[in-house]
């Protein structure tokens, strides 16, 4: 008593399909344009660390030519 199945698939099959062949295309390119945009953060990330290190690097080479700054004298609080 084992039904056949029958020789084409029903149009509910084929919509069914249809679906779940977009779906996967839809998922494939949404994780894809996920992994892009981490990538472009990542590139972003490291331009900025490079400029950030290269500012703090003439920085520190300023710092290091300006003569250093007398020191400051206590004040004295004024006696009431």
């Amino acid at each position: 008593m084992t039904a056949k199945r029958p020789a084409e698939p029903s149009s509910e099959a084929i919509a069914r399909s249809d679906r779940k062949r977009l779906a996967a295309e839809e998922g494939a390119r949404a994780l894809a344009d996920v992994e892009k945009q981490a990538i472009d953060v990542r590139k972003n990330m490291a331009r900025l660390r490079e400029v950030r290190e290269a500012k703090e690097a003439a920085d520190a080479v300023l710092q290091a030519a300006l003569p250093a700054p007398p020191p400051k004298k206590r004040q004295r609080k004024p006696r009431v």
